[in-house]
């Protein structure tokens, strides 16, 4: 996925209701224990006067090409499933802070409803004096011990917003960089922009059924929910079509058999992680 914000530009920080101040992470991290080899994903941290929503940038990086398909089935007037053709993103989850509280959720969808529960995440971070340049900030050094893992960030007074990427927060400064011991996993801040007329929901992920359906439940039920979804992640589809539709075309001249194979076969990849960011669970 092409990224063209590779430079740290200064934005002006004022928020309202309508606008959002996007930050965008490259993440790089190895998703298996026993393998040095590393992946790359592009995350963004959402900041409105509200609080902030951590995502990957994959649905709303698909948002210009499914308005043009959306024009185009109007103009047409065909219906199709577009939700048929949206690339899956690499981290299937977001982190939710509310302002001021820092409260946090985290929240998953899950093939037909979002699910989500309370976090009840704390930070004791130890500010160090080190400083360092980042791109165009001024950052300083601060470690905190989280999720069985020692993390080292650099952190920019230049930016007011108390946040980071995934579930760190709490320092004087936006994190502009930060990565356990081990390099797991590293975040480095490559960019920002300024979004009017934002929308918590991309036009892409609005795509899929009942994406705007909320489930909200224990971390207790949520893992089971889960647990059933990676072992069968089609599981509420199989029966659901007659025998003779499963060899016919769908979707980019693939049958729906063939079709649903790929779904599942994303689906799988984007689960497939033995080497958590936290290698001890938050309770």
């Amino acid at each position: 996925m092409k990224i063209f914000l590779l430079n740290i530009i200064f934005i002006p920080f004022f928020l309202n209701a309508q606008t959002a101040n996007r930050f965008f992470y490259e993440l790089i991290f190895k998703p298996q224990k026993n393998s040095e080899a590393t992946e790359k994903a592009y995350t963004i941290l959402d900041i409105t006067d509200k609080g902030s929503i951590y995502q990957d940038y994959t649905y709303y990086s698909q948002d210009s090409l499914i308005s043009a398909k959306i024009e185009a089935r109007q103009k047409n007037g065909v219906y199709y499933d577009l939700s048929a053709s949206l690339k899956k993103p690499s981290i299937p989850y977001k982190i939710i802070k509310e302002y001021p509280s820092m409260k946090q959720k985290y929240q998953e969808y899950l093939l037909e409803a979002n699910f989500s529960y309370p976090l009840s995440t704390t930070l004791q971070w130890k500010i160090l004096p080190e400083k360092e340049k980042i791109g165009e900030y001024d950052t300083q050094k601060a470690e905190v011990d989280f999720g069985g893992r020692k993390w080292t960030a650099w952190f920019s007074k230049d930016i007011p917003f108390q946040d980071g990427p995934y579930k760190f927060y709490g320092l004087p400064g936006l994190i502009v960089r930060i990565s356990d011991s081990s390099q797991n996993y590293s975040w480095t801040l490559k960019g920002n922009k300024k979004i009017e007329n934002y929308s918590e929901i991309s036009l892409a992920e609005k795509q899929l059924p009942n994406s705007e359906k909320l489930i909200e439940i224990t971390p207790e039920k949520f893992l089971k929910v889960q647990t059933a979804y990676k072992k069968d992640p089609l599981s509420s589809l199989r029966g659901m079509f007659p025998e003779d539709m499963m060899n016919k075309p769908y979707n980019d001249g693939k049958t729906l058999s063939e079709f649903l194979k790929e779904q599942e076969k994303a689906i799988r990849k984007m689960y497939d992680n033995n080497n958590p960011i936290e290698s001890v669970p938050e309770k």
